[in-house]
């Protein structure tokens, strides 16, 4: 018995066949009606679409590359668990690198973009690159970016508005009656867009409550990871004058920092409250939970998907746009304690 052919969905459901090749690549809008009879016939025909042919007849790969600094960390690991099953569901292969914060390997993949490597377009994560940096991209690359940059016209930026966000999970700290909030995670440095815009929020929110920041709290990590956010709790404990709340700029630094905490004997959030972001599963786990910023990684892996995506159907360049993901404070034992469960 022969495969169903996308006439033989046509036919089936009383449409054209560009009809359905519309339902099936998603790139032109059809009635719901529509929709719901080609994909009936679809299911009925057990009909599947010869990807490969499509997109040789095209001129395309049928990949698009996920770029991200390191791969062990849990907001990644949580976002390609987004991104994959959308791609796929759109009949792409997903490629994926870890650039481990490589200036030269990112700079590398955005110069020589598709014509360079096998794939039709790309979601990065730059860590290594400024953002003037991203603005020296191969302009034929379908290029949407992850994370803190802007995107300066000429790729899609996705994000969520760090600032606001930093900004509510200080004024968190500061409502429980917290005065001396350390900040963990601040790089000052061009490519730290993303621990200076936390940082600014966490400025913010003093500034709105009439507070004066301490500088000394203020405290850099190299990375968003568990040792460096153990460091950064030791070295503020050691002080005569040790914080009582500490707004992390990751959920890894908050559990790094909630284990030097408990290793001194603190309790936690008694002796001091603890608050992270990204909204990591660990979090949920932890003894005692995480408080956190939990930005809306299935609306940002979506978008990602969709915004490259349209990018790599389109005959026309399009415009770069900013997409900004809705985000939420969640309130845990790190902050409320048992009644935070």
């Amino acid at each position: 018995m022969r495969d169903a052919t996308l006439r033989d969905v046509a036919q089936l459901a009383g449409v054209s066949a560009r009809t359905v090749s519309n339902v099936v690549n998603g790139y032109a809008r059809v009635t719901e009606r529509t929709r719901v009879k080609v994909e009936r016939a679809i299911v009925e025909l057990d009909y599947r679409p010869n990807v490969l042919a499509r997109n040789l007849a095209n001129g395309r790969s049928g990949q698009i590359a996920v770029v991200v600094p390191y791969l062990d960390t849990p907001y990644f690991a949580e976002l390609l668990q987004g991104i994959i099953p959308r791609a796929r569901e759109r009949g792409y292969n997903v490629l994926i690198d870890q650039t481990d914060g490589d200036p030269a390997h990112e700079r590398e993949l955005i110069r020589r973009g598709a014509r360079g490597f096998a794939f039709d377009g790309m979601i990065l994560s730059p860590l290594g690159l400024a953002q003037a940096d991203l603005s020296d991209h191969d302009a034929s690359l379908p290029l949407v970016i992850l994370g803190e940059r802007t995107s300066a016209g000429t790729f899609d930026h996705v994000g969520i508005d760090d600032v606001e966000a930093s900004r509510e999970a200080t004024r968190h700290l500061i409502g429980l009656g917290r005065r001396r909030i350390a900040a963990i995670g601040d790089q000052p440095y061009p490519t730290g867009e993303a621990a200076q815009l936390r940082t600014r929020g966490y400025r913010q929110a003093h500034e709105d409550a009439g507070l004066v920041v301490d500088e000394s709290l203020v405290i850099g990590t190299p990375r968003f990871n568990r040792a460096d956010g153990a460091g950064a709790m030791t070295l503020l404990l050691d002080r005569d004058e040790p914080p009582d709340a500490a707004f992390c700029y990751s959920d890894l630094v908050a559990l790094g920092a909630l284990h030097a905490a408990l290793e001194r004997g603190l309790r936690v959030p008694e002796d001091i409250a603890l608050i992270g972001y990204d909204d990591i599963e660990e979090g949920r786990y932890s003894n005692p939970t995480i408080s956190t910023i939990s930005p809306d990684k299935t609306a940002i892996a979506a978008t990602a998907v969709d915004r490259l995506l349209q990018r790599i159907g389109s005959t026309e360049p399009l415009p770069g746009i900013e997409v900004r993901a809705t985000h939420r404070l969640v309130a845990r034992q790190s902050t409320l304690g048992r009644r935070g469960a």
